[in-house]
């Protein structure tokens, strides 16, 4: 990637306001050249949680006793402000409200957010509005106001439906929290999705059935099912728990694919699964390399301009977040993508979807030609993970299975 300007490290530094004229930089001739610009998404990032869960690498902080919610949300405002020059005469076609754990917000609060983004962005009148929640925080009213201020989807991170692996996943709910948050969902929202994962601690396949049966018996619109993985700088990464093994992995792998069919569910991302028309428009936008404005602590975005494709990221302590945004530019790092690597971040996020993409939308997002990935496309074609004509582009089925080995092809050397 290629610098755009150096960012100091620490919040009280001086930095100037984003304005118009400086964002004219972007504006200038570059070494792409892009037809049209994607679809913009917005992400917003509320920081805090009840409790840091072991498997969790999100930028997600404990809250420890009140959280300074009114200042926070006037730092998301100046934030969006001060991003304004970057995006203008932009639509905003979906909004994702993550976290830690946005339903942690007060229903005045979110209102005031909401507000906000209405009052400083132009949105699509069939804008997608999604608010992470965790079942632990499910109270009937203030979900009721969640969708009265304007939230029009939720994702419920569930895990799991039994007792002793929520306990192991360090989940503040239980399996009874977890029903009854899906029932308030049920009454408030046509539109959802609930987070499963699978592989899980000494979980066996009877185990992740139960789980799969449990989620599909409420009949959501929408699962998202993960396998566990232990991520860096977790405290699984440090003391891992006993899993499943490769063997009984593919086996609950397997159980998934074929339970989701059945229910009539279509696997259209790696770990997405929805019913006809409930696709996640926000996420989809992602895997297409889409665009996406991120506003609160940690929080990433992607920016496309006729001749380059910029990112950015925001501080991740709160504190550090705040403070900067007061100062008139919360951004931590901005860097450009480069011709070099522009590939292998379109791939990265293409190749998760099990429909693939329409080549000419290589061209679209990236700017580039085709050829650019020619040759690992042609060697992963020969390996037989990847399909390919002059219609789509996609991964087979070995392709998905091995998917990170299939984007590491278009790793430039």
């Amino acid at each position: 990637m290629i610098p755009i300007k150096p960012v100091a490290d620490t919040a009280g530094a001086p930095r100037a306001p984003r304005s118009a004229d400086s964002a004219l930089q972007y504006l200038q001739p570059g070494t792409l050249n892009l037809s049209a610009l994607p679809p913009l998404s917005l992400y917003i990032h509320f920081p805090w949680c009840v409790k840091k869960c072991p498997y969790c690498d999100f930028n997600s902080h404990e809250s420890r006793g009140v959280m300074p919610e009114e200042e926070y949300l006037a730092a998301v405002r100046l934030d969006l402000e001060q991003s304004l020059p970057l995006i203008w005469g932009r639509k905003i076609y979906t909004i994702f409200i993550g976290g830690g754990t946005p339903s942690l917000m007060s229903a005045a609060g979110l209102d005031r957010l909401m507000s906000d983004v209405r009052t400083l962005l132009p949105l699509d009148g069939a804008c997608e509005v999604t608010m992470e929640a965790n079942p632990g925080t499910f109270e009937a009213e203030k979900f009721k106001s969640y969708r009265a201020s304007g939230i029009n989807r939720l994702s419920i991170g569930i895990q799991s439906f039994n007792p002793n692996h929520l306990k192991a996943l360090g989940r503040i709910h239980d399996d009874k929290e977890a029903r009854r948050a899906v029932e308030i969902a049920h009454a408030n929202f046509d539109n959802f999705n609930l987070d499963l994962m699978y592989a899980l601690p000494s979980q066996t396949l009877a185990e992740a059935k139960y789980d799969l049966d449990t989620a599909l018996s409420m009949a959501p619109p929408h699962l998202s099912l993960y396998h566990l993985t232990m991520e860096p700088n977790t405290l699984f990464a440090k003391y891992p728990p006993a899993l499943p093994d490769d063997d009984a992995s593919a086996d609950m792998q397997d159980l998934i694919a074929s339970e989701t069919a059945a229910a009539g569910f279509t696997q259209y991302e790696v770990s997405a699964y929805a019913r006809p028309g409930r696709q996640a428009r926000h996420n989809r936008n992602y895997w297409e390399f889409g665009d996406y404005l991120g506003v609160g602590a940690g929080a990433h975005s992607k920016i496309s301009f006729p001749h380059r494709v910029l990112r950015q990221a925001r501080f991740k302590q709160p504190k550090a977040y705040m403070e900067s945004a007061r100062a008139g530019n919360p951004v931590h790092e901005e860097v450009e993508i480069g011709r070099a690597d522009m590939g292998f971040e379109f791939m990265l996020n293409t190749l998760r979807l099990t429909g693939g993409f329409d080549p000419n939308l290589f061209g679209q997002r990236t700017g580039m030609s085709i050829n650019a990935i020619e040759k690992p496309l042609n060697e992963a074609e020969a390996k037989g993970l990847l399909y390919r004509d002059h219609k789509i582009i996609r991964p087979t089925e070995l392709g998905m299975r091995f998917l990170n080995d299939l984007q590491q092809m278009f790793l430039r050397d």
